[in-house]
């Protein structure tokens, strides 16, 4: 993926398509596992980036094509290639969408009092049509988390920090406990990036927001790329963590979180976790109707028995207690083997015969036995 918007980068354009794994994923496994990038907000989940695609079956290729702006003839070839997950073939070409590079990029960051002042500042932003390319609300856990990656200041940024510091805690009494943070990015023209800017905060004020500067945005942004090497990291220490996520209504967004923080403290009674474990979430993308919600579970597996087996069972109780209470089973994960087990939940006895079925059809001598999702052969 970084080489693909390298190459386009070179001749001016981008993409637009910027996932956490952009370092570690391909053009290919975006449109099997149904894709969505930080910036989908101006350029659009991965959907609505490729044009046409080409699937290698076992009976011969499966197409979508004519990069047109819409076509209305059937059912269309592309159902299969979005979010096949590899069990119907091989996605070896696609066009997508480009767009020449952003004449301006500012990065912004904003401190609420409470995560839902955050969320209905967000939901007052998108009914606006005001969203930029990435706008991101982190919950507290997260954002000290973020805030603690920091480099040491220099003497002179260090006054400044504790400055703003004595502003927000003292003055503006920001409980340092509760506060949210929101990561900002915006691109464009530079008339839109200033008509943005001015949109965002005047009404972030309006929740009671305060700026907490451009090299937060920018560092809560970045930090996104680095999630997948502190776990690693942490793994050396015994410390098992994960990521997962969902797409909820904006009705149900603070069920959903409840649900998994107590959801999670139960689980950690129940299997005697030596510590307590780690939650933090963040809202990542909106729409007209509802969120993606991030989560990032961990807790330390030092001293257990078969630590594997209970990280899966506390994920799997945390899934559960996301579907009870309005959430999908992903937003742009997938399902895979982790998740294939929730799928008669959500999905009906035909609908899971469809695609078994579908399976059959394109690949007869089963080459491609992944086994994701409702392919169990």
């Amino acid at each position: 993926g970084k080489q693909l918007e390298r190459e386009l980068e070179a001749r001016g354009f981008t993409m637009g398509h910027d996932p956490d794994s952009v370092e570690l994923s391909t053009l290919g496994g975006w449109i099997a596992t149904n894709a969505s990038g930080m910036k989908k907000n101006r350029y659009g989940n991965i959907e609505d980036i490729v044009l046409e695609a080409t699937l290698v079956t076992g009976i011969g290729d499966v197409e979508a094509r004519h990069a047109t702006p819409r076509n209305a003839t059937g059912v269309a070839p592309r159902v299969w290639l979005f979010g096949n997950e590899g069990n119907f073939g091989i996605i070896t070409k696609a066009v997508v969408k480009v767009h020449p590079i952003p004449e301006a990029r500012e990065y912004g960051f904003l401190v609420f009092k409470t995560l839902d002042d955050g969320v209905r500042f967000l939901k007052r932003l998108r009914h606006e049509g005001a969203v930029p390319a990435s706008i991101r609300l982190v919950n507290n856990t997260e954002m000290r988390f973020g805030q603690a990656l920091k480099p040491a200041p220099s003497f002179f940024h260090g006054l400044l920090d504790r400055a703003k510091k004595f502003l927000l805690i003292k003055i503006k009494r920001f409980d340092p406990l509760k506060m949210a943070g929101c990561t900002i990015v915006m691109e464009g023209t530079a008339r839109e990036v200033a008509s943005q800017r001015e949109t965002i905060f005047s009404l972030g004020s309006e929740f009671g927001a305060m700026s907490g500067g451009a090299s937060n945005g920018r560092r809560g942004y970045t930090l996104t790329f680095g999630i997948a090497y502190i776990r690693d990291f942490f793994n050396q220490f015994h410390i098992m963590g994960e990521t997962f996520e969902t797409s909820v209504p904006w009705s149900r967004i603070h069920d959903v979180i409840g649900a998994v923080e107590e959801e999670l403290a139960k689980q950690a009674k129940i299997h005697s976790l030596p510590s307590k474990p780690y939650l933090a979430y963040r809202v990542t993308q909106t729409y007209h109707t509802g969120v993606c919600i991030y989560f990032t579970m961990g807790f330390s597996g030092k001293g257990l028995d078969q630590p594997d087996e209970i990280y899966h069972h506390v994920e799997s109780s945390l899934r559960e207690a996301i579907l009870a209470n309005g959430g999908s089973l992903s937003h742009h994960h997938g399902i895979g083997k982790i998740r294939k087990g929730f799928l008669p939940k959500i999905q009906t006895d035909a609908s899971l015969q469809l695609l078994r079925e579908t399976k059959r059809a394109l690949d007869p001598k089963n080459v491609f036995a992944i086994r994701n999702g409702a392919i169990d052969a």
